[in-house]
């Protein structure tokens, strides 16, 4: 014997129904689209202007920390203080960007894994950089670089010992955002003066 009580109880459903809002809400809209992601484009850091390059340094920082945290990288792949040695900005930028990319909604389902399979070819790199940079846990020397003929020698490289490395990170951005502003305001009088003398 079956209680009734017990049973579910079906409902036919409303085939009639029609939803308040069958338009899209352009107030909604526009409002998503302010936090709408970049499109992943190559970063070209020798081009960047002061303002674009403040920007992607801040968003390839954190991505940075995503990344050492999330598959416990060692510092002999991401050092702390690889923001100080282009080849690893170039690097992590690169990668960032394929990350970008493979993980965009829009991408097939199989873009994870080629980024995976980069990734994993990229760690060898990475550590070949780093290991070539000569950058450490706890400090920090420019890379080397080799003098060609006829060059005048580059200076030997000096260790430094750096207590906080978000402090440091930060004190090489804003240096990084600052050169590249004199030099568009640089290029900005150059052409004044040009126009000046026409």
């Amino acid at each position: 014997m079956t209680d009734n009580k017990t049973q579910p109880q079906t409902v036919e459903p409303d085939w009639n129904f029609t939803p308040d809002h069958d338009e899209p809400d352009d107030d909604l809209d526009d409002d998503l689209s302010l936090d709408a992601p970049e499109v992943a484009r190559p970063i070209n850091w020798r081009l960047l202007s002061a303002n674009d390059a403040e920007y992607e340094w801040l968003a390839l920082n954190e991505w940075v920390h995503w990344l050492r945290i999330t598959f416990g990288l060692p510092a002999s792949v991401i050092p702390p203080f690889w923001h100080r040695h282009w080849e690893l900005v170039w690097e992590l930028s690169a990668l960032h960007q394929h990350w970008l990319a493979a993980y965009d909604p829009g991408q097939h389902a199989s873009a994870a894994i080629g980024w995976m399979a980069d990734f994993h070819t990229a760690i060898q790199r990475l550590r070949d950089w780093t290991a070539t940079s000569g950058t450490r846990l706890d400090h920090d020397r420019p890379t080397r670089v080799t003098t060609w003929p006829g060059e005048d020698p580059f200076p030997s490289p000096i260790d430094i010992d750096i207590p906080d490395r978000e402090e440091d990170f930060v004190d090489w951005m804003i240096a990084d955002v600052n050169a590249r502003a004199e030099a568009e305001a640089a290029f900005l009088r150059a052409g004044d003066a040009m126009a000046d003398k026409a």
